[in-house]
């Protein structure tokens, strides 16, 4: 697609990919940072480039049981992780019907708004009252996104959120790709082998690539098949030896959410505290410090 310029409003495209060939932020380190880090990686990554992430389902801006608005009060925890990217899933881009929860601005401009400059949204399911779908919030230029259609026939709309980044100080873009998978196994395997597809044919083997998101991969068989078809590693398994539990919020037991990586040296994740974020989602958030 055309370059991206901010503030742009709604992303529509879908399409399948065919199968073949210094951080601006400031502020305190996430807690956690020397996780999964040898001393010569970090003193590698104090010469390289880093960059924070977090990715979160946020159900709609809803409260997890109460269904009361969060929207301004999630903005806020957002914030306090200071990311240079934020993976959203479930944003609504327009809910005409629910007067409590509308807002002048879609919400993933609500959530950017003054913070991140560089917005894209992929619109995944529609519906008499509205849409809703993925987003990625950046402070690096996007120059590029697609929406990919990941969806099964006659089941929940799902889309891969491709954006190609250009933070100024490289020469070589980053790729984010933000990942809202099915519930049914037998979707996820056809969703993932479309994510691998994508990777193929749309990332080079070189370039740095950041894909995050509610995998909804309960029984944890994602890693094993994106480290085959594209070299991603998670970076919870890498550092701890298996996926942070992240569903329900407040009580997690389940590893549903995803921070995967390929071409970095280091990455320091951590699952964001219970309070307050068992009170904004159903889903507890995931951060990690991506260091190249």
């Amino acid at each position: 697609m055309e370059p991206r310029v901010c503030r742009a409003r709604r992303v529509d495209t879908k399409k399948t990919c065919a199968s073949g060939g210094p951080s601006p932020t400031s502020g305190a380190r996430l807690p956690g940072y020397k996780v999964g880090m040898t001393s010569i990686q970090a003193g590698i990554a104090a010469r390289g480039f880093t960059i924070r992430v977090l990715t979160v389902n946020i159900h709609k801006g809803l409260a997890f049981l109460s269904r009361r608005v969060v929207l301004p009060e999630l903005r806020e925890a957002v914030r306090t992780v200071h990311a240079d990217l934020v993976f959203l899933q479930e944003v609504q881009g327009a809910d005409t019907a629910d007067a409590g929860n509308a807002l002048d601005a879609a919400h993933y401009e609500f959530l950017a708004d003054q913070v991140w400059p560089q917005y894209a949204y992929g619109r995944n399911a529609v519906y008499p009252r509205g849409h809703h779908g993925n987003a990625l919030l950046s402070k690096y230029p996007i120059t590029r996104y697609d929406n990919h259609d990941a969806s099964v026939d006659g089941h929940e709309p799902r889309g891969l959120l491709h954006c190609v980044l250009q933070p100024p100080e490289r020469s070589e873009p980053v790729h984010a790709i933000c990942v809202h998978l099915g519930l049914r196994e037998a979707h996820r395997e056809r969703q993932l082998e479309t994510l691998c597809s994508t990777i193929r044919c749309e990332v080079p083997d070189s370039q740095l690539l950041i894909v995050a998101g509610d995998f909804n991969d309960w029984r944890k068989r994602a890693h094993h098949r994106l480290a085959g078809c594209a070299g991603l590693q998670e970076v919870f398994v890498h550092a701890h030896g298996t996926a942070a539990r992240t569903y329900p919020a407040g009580l997690p037991l389940l590893s549903l959410d995803r921070i995967y990586v390929r071409n970095a040296i280091a990455h320091a994740p951590i699952v964001l505290p219970r309070r307050p974020w068992s009170r904004l989602s159903d889903h507890a958030p995931l951060a990690a410090e991506i260091l190249q």
